[in-house]
């Protein structure tokens, strides 16, 4: 009895669970659409539909015995009450409290939050909070950025609306119904094999018929010969022969017929197969497809939390929610999304003040806008009206990373310039924060986009603002390739990279600059040879025309490539497996393919193909690690670390000695400038709160003296308001890292960066 009633407990909790996650997300958007709705029916209405989803959810959590859950949506319950009263002000720090408890409650409901009652004390605190709140008005001073990093913002459910399947359960359907398209494929080849088996007997019947009447000519001259007895015997054995041709007509015709029979019922059962296949796979696509809504339901909160805590005005516009996409799909372009908003209001939009003096509107726009732009294609647009891409900050960027020399720096144009900003490890903020200035987010959006087989492009107008376009497509399950032979490997190519294929007269191949191109479309196209930046042996046989070159252009993001192949053998539709852990990252290859005829075809990686065809990756045993520093060139590096704490001073100096830097250290301010004066530096890790100088002091006065003008500092510390953050970067500080998010990692890397 026992553990029946644990089995129902557990099926409860899961529904619980369900039931929970609607009521939030209802609560969450409804609270961000409060703030800026005025008062009037609609806000009523509003805060009527919160109240109800607070009640709601209060007595689910009761009928689970989830008590912490309760308590908390009783106190969210009096705090809607007095707003609809109108006994409570609506304040943004009131709204914070909420949010606050929301998160709370969402963390409480996870699968993954453990035993409940284990969070009872912070619970504890937050109901006494959401209390206070009732008893009087509260102050409009920011409230600390607790909950403001988008980790903490509650995933977006992607629940179908109608019925509730379990993901696991679908995602194994999904697999097998692709893995279908392998043997419609085989059927298709087993079509074609027949196909050319007949044509291959009447080509043999033809021969067989133009033999046959020099034989009956043979027969008659020797009848014409005479009757002598060699003679006689030999037309006898001929006339044998000509009654066994004559006879093979007979079977030759029922193999004819049955053959025919045959290739008539295979192409009958490969059509019906191919039918019932398509009909299946589009069905389970259909049931893996989701509204971008549920992306994009988590967005308002997010900028509402990154623009208070940078203490900007931010409106979010949200357009084509209703457009459906691989559940797959918008999993992994989450991240993707959450990182452009964060570059449109941290590098894009500017605060109230510098927009008024740019007679711009104190609250900045951002649009997240949806559209499909063909049956396999959707378009995602983030853009803001902020202040846009400054040109010749990306390149000094670049050039200080080491990504452009100054003889390519000088023949970059503008475009070209503006997409440096998808290289990791650039950036142009003046500091990096918890939130920016590692360089990463926008080359993470660049990698998962084209891992995806999207494309991705930018746009920006100085003073303007800026738009980032990515082309997705629909879903990931099963794509066109090109099927293409170079030397006597078959490789696949998608479909949705390549520009077009063509025969171009090797006349037409002139060399510029060393590399071999093609006139296309009034350009010069660059030309490679598929199986060179493949390192495959050349073939001995090659396909076409020797005075023709069969080319297959690739074009992503801006650039544009024609590779040469032996052979073009087609489009088809093929179903990408992937290769496995052991080779989870080979270079240029995607994962494979098996094809009709049972081989393995290699899905050639489009990003990695371009990369090795501009630039060929050098042996494995000479191929450099990006960001990787020799333990010589670091044991030559010295950092002054700056902390009054042992234990802390002792951690800094523990992490980077085991990365191999020299480390001397200092107890406060003065110390270190001291320090400063008597030895050689490369860099300074600092805290800001220490006796006799603290570490925004320090900073400011080694950035007055010219001998450590230009020395980089990195301040580690507990303060992580944006008030801190901003006097770092006004005293100088190259890097600003939060104790509270503290990670060996990012110290490692913004160090590496900065020396």
């Amino acid at each position: 009895m026992a553990r029946n009633n644990d089995e129902l407990l557990k099926r409860l909790l899961a529904t619980f669970r369900v039931e929970a996650d609607e009521h939030l997300k209802a609560m969450s958007l409804g609270l961000v659409a409060l703030e800026t709705t005025p008062a009037g029916e609609e806000r009523t209405a509003l805060v009527e539909r919160i109240f109800r989803d607070a009640h709601s959810l209060k007595g689910a959590a009761r009928a689970v015995n989830l008590l912490d859950v309760e308590s908390v949506c009783q106190s969210l319950e009096s705090v809607f009450a007095g707003l609809k009263t109108n006994r409570l002000a609506a304040t943004p720090t009131l709204f914070d409290r909420v949010h606050e408890a929301i998160d709370a409650v969402s963390a409480l409901v996870a699968p993954e939050s453990g035993a409940a009652g284990s969070g009872r004390p912070a619970i504890a605190v937050l109901v006494r909070r959401l209390d206070d709140a009732l008893k009087g008005p509260l102050s409009e001073a920011p409230a600390e950025p607790n909950a403001v990093d988008a980790a903490l913002v509650p995933a977006p459910s992607l629940a179908a609306e109608t019925v509730r399947v379990s993901t696991a359960k679908l995602d194994a359907v999904m697999r097998q119904v692709e893995e279908l398209l392998s043997p419609r494929l085989a059927a298709g080849q087993r079509v074609n094999e027949l196909r050319e088996t007949g044509v291959a007997l009447a080509a043999w019947k033809t021969e067989r018929a133009r033999i046959q009447p020099a034989l009956r000519m043979f027969e008659q001259s020797l009848a014409r010969g005479g009757k002598a007895n060699g003679e006689l015997g030999r037309r006898q054995e001929l006339s044998k022969l000509l009654e066994y041709v004559d006879s093979e007509d007979l079977s030759m015709k029922a193999l004819e017929d049955r053959l025919a029979r045959l290739k008539k019922s295979a192409e009958r059962d490969q059509r019906a197969l191919a039918a019932m296949t398509d009909s299946l796979l589009h069905d389970v696509k259909e049931m893996h497809l989701l509204p971008f809504s549920s992306l994009l339901e988590m967005l308002p909160r997010l900028a509402r939390d990154l623009a208070r805590n940078q203490g900007k005005q931010v409106e979010l516009s949200l357009r084509g929610g209703e457009i459906e996409v691989d559940r797959r799909i918008l999993e992994e372009i989450k991240d993707p999304l959450i990182h452009m908003l964060r570059n449109c209001i941290d590098h894009g939009v500017e605060p109230p003040a510098v927009r008024e003096g740019k007679r711009k509107p104190p609250q900045g726009n951002v649009a997240v806008a949806i559209s499909q732009t063909d049956s396999g294609k959707v378009e995602i647009l983030v853009s803001d009206d902020g202040a846009g891409i400054d040109a010749g900050k990306v390149m000094a960027a670049a050039r200080r990373i080491g990504a452009v020399s100054a003889d390519e720096a000088e023949k970059f144009g503008e475009e070209e310039t503006r997409a440096l900003v998808f290289r990791s490890g650039l950036s142009t903020s003046p500091i990096v924060t918890d939130l920016s200035g590692r360089g990463l987010g926008l080359a993470i959006v660049r990698e998962k986009v084209e891992r995806l087989g999207g494309a991705i492009g930018i746009a920006s107008r100085p003073g303007a603002g800026t738009s980032i376009r990515i082309a997705l497509p629909l879903t990931i399950a099963t794509f066109r390739g090109i099927l293409v032979r170079a030397g006597e490997r078959l490789l696949v190519i998608p479909a949705v990279s390549v520009e077009r294929v063509l025969r171009v007269p090797v006349a037409d191949v002139r060399t510029v600059e060393n590399r071999q191109t093609i006139p296309l479309g009034g350009q010069a196209v660059s030309l490679v040879s598929l199986g060179d930046v493949l390192e495959l042996p050349r073939s001995g046989t090659p396909g076409g025309s020797q005075r023709d070159a069969q080319v297959v252009v690739i074009a992503l993001g801006g650039v544009r490539i024609g590779f040469r192949v032996d052979e073009i053998l087609g489009e088809q539709e093929v179903l990408v497996k992937l290769l496995g852990p052991q080779l989870a990252r080979v270079r240029n290859i995607a994962g494979a393919s098996v094809l009709g005829t049972g081989q393995v075809a290699p899905v050639l990686n489009v990003p990695d193909l371009l990369k090795s065809a501009v630039k060929p990756a050098a042996a494995p045993h000479t191929m450099p690690v990006a960001g990787e520093e020799s333990a010589a060139e670091k044991a030559g590096r010295s950092v002054l670390v700056v902390e009054d704490s042992i234990t802390s001073r002792a951690l800094l100096k523990g992490i980077l000695e085991s990365a191999g830097y020299r480390v001397a250290t200092a107890v406060d301010g003065i110390d270190a400038y001291t320090a400063l004066k008597a030895g050689e530096f490369d860099l300074v890790v600092s805290d800001v709160e220490m006796p006799r100088m603290d570490g925004f002091d320090l900073t400011a006065r080694l950035r007055s003296d010219k001998r450590f003008a230009e020395l980089p500092i990195v301040l580690v510390t507990a303060l992580e308001s944006r008030e801190h953050r901003e006097r770092g970067i006004d005293a100088g500080a190259n890097a600003y890292i939060v104790k509270s998010s503290f990670d060996q990692s990012n110290l490692l890397e913004v160090v590496r960066r900065l020396i």
